[in-house]
C-alpha cells in the first residue's frame, strides 16, 4: 500500500475495484450506443447473434487454456434453462435499445438485482430483513415514477427491458442454485454455447447479411461487451460491494451523455429520479448481501 492510499485509508483492492467499475460503467454506456448505431440497418434480432457470437470469440483462449476437464457436468437441463433465459432476456434488452431512450434503458437495468433478490426469496428460501424489504419497495417505487402508468403509455421499448430485467433476474436467481455445484467457467461456455443457436434461430426470420464494415462495428461491439462483463465482474471479486456498486450508477450518466450526443436524446427528470431510487435500491441490497457473503464465506 502506498502513502496516498494510507493517507486516505483506502485499501489498494478497494482502489483497484473501483477503478474497474468505473471504466465497466463507461464501456457498458458505450455498448449501448453502439448497439443503438447498429440496430439502424440491421435488425435487433440479427444484432444480438453477431454480439454473442463475436463475445464469444473473445473468450474463446481462455476457454482452450482451461481445456475440457470443466466442461463436464450432470445438469445440461438447468445450462439449457438458463440459456434459454439469457437468450430471451438478451433478444428483449437489444429490441429495446434500438427503440427506447438510452438513459432510461440503462435505469430500468438496476432492477435486475431487485428481481435477484426476489427470485431468491421465492425459490431459495433466502431470509430478507425489514429493511431490504424497504429497499425492494424502493426500487419498484422507482420504477413508477420513470414509466408513471396511467400519466403516459407505457411504450413497446420500456416494456421490453422490464421484460429483459425479470427475466434476468430469474436467469441470475437460477445461477446461484448452479453454482453450488458448477464453476463459474462451466456456466459462462455453456451459456455462450447455447445461446448461440437460439439467438440465430431468431435471427433467421430477418436475416440481412452485413456489410464488412457492419461486421466490424458488431466484432468491436461482441468485443466490449465481453471484456466489459469481465471487468465488472473482476470489481466485485476483488473489492467490497458497498464501495464500488455506487460507481455503477456512472452507467446512468454515461448512456445519457451518449443519448444526447449521438442520439439527441434529452432526458427527463423523471427518468434521472426514477433511476436513482432504483439505484439506491439496489446498492443497499448489494451493501446488505456482501457482509453476509462473508459470513457465509467464513463458515465455510
Amino acid at each position: 500500500m502506498n502513502r496516498s492510499e494510507r493517507s486516505i485509508g483506502i485499501p489498494s483492492q478497494n482502489l483497484q475495484g473501483m477503478a474497474f467499475m468505473l471504466l465497466a460503467s463507461f464501456m457498458f454506456g458505450f455498448e449501448f450506443a453502439m448497439i443503438r448505431q447498429a440496430t439502424a440497418t440491421i435488425h435487433p434480432f440479427e444484432v444480438s447473434f453477431f454480439r454473442n457470437i463475436f463475445g464469444f470469440l473473445v473468450l474463446l483462449p481462455w476457454v482452450l487454456r482451461q481445456g475440457a476437464a470443466p466442461l463436464r457436468t450432470k445438469i445440461f437441463h438447468l445450462h439449457l434453462l438458463r440459456a434459454a433465459l439469457m437468450a430471451a432476456g438478451g433478444l428483449c434488452l437489444i429490441f429495446a435499445i434500438s427503440i427506447a431512450p438510452l438513459v432510461r434503458i440503462a435505469a430500468l437495468g438496476f432492477l435486475v438485482p431487485i428481481f435477484t433478490t426476489i427470485g431468491a426469496i421465492a425459490f431459495l428460501g433466502e431470509r430478507v430483513s425489514v429493511r431490504r424489504w424497504a429497499a425492494i419497495f424502493v426500487g419498484f417505487a422507482g420504477t413508477f415514477v420513470i414509466i408513471r402508468p396511467g400519466f403516459e403509455a407505457i411504450d413497446l421499448g420500456t416494456m421490453l427491458r422490464l421484460i429483459a430485467s425479470f427475466v434476468f433476474g430469474g436467469m441470475l436467481t437460477l445461477t446461484k442454485v448452479m453454482t453450488r455445484t458448477e464453476s463459474s467457467f462451466t456456466i459462462t461456455f455453456y451459456g455462450a454455447l447455447f445461446t448461440a443457436p437460439m439467438f440465430l434461430l431468431a435471427a433467421l426470420f430477418f436475416w440481412k447479411w452485413p456489410t464488412w464494415e457492419s461486421l466490424a462495428w458488431l466484432a468491436a461491439m461482441g468485443f466490449i461487451g465481453s471484456i466489459s462483463l469481465l471487468i465488472f465482474t473482476q470489481a466485485l471479486k476483488i473489492a467490497d460491494a458497498n464501495v464500488v456498486m455506487p460507481i455503477d450508477f456512472l452507467q446512468l450518466i454515461w448512456a445519457a451523455a451518449f443519448g444526447f450526443v449521438l442520439f439527441a436524446e434529452v432526458p427527463n427528470r423523471f427518468t434521472i429520479i426514477g433511476g436513482l431510487m432504483i439505484f439506491a435500491s439496489t446498492t443497499y441490497i448489494a451493501w446488505r448481501e456482501s457482509p453476509l457473503a462473508r459470513q457465509n464465506a467464513s463458515r465455510d
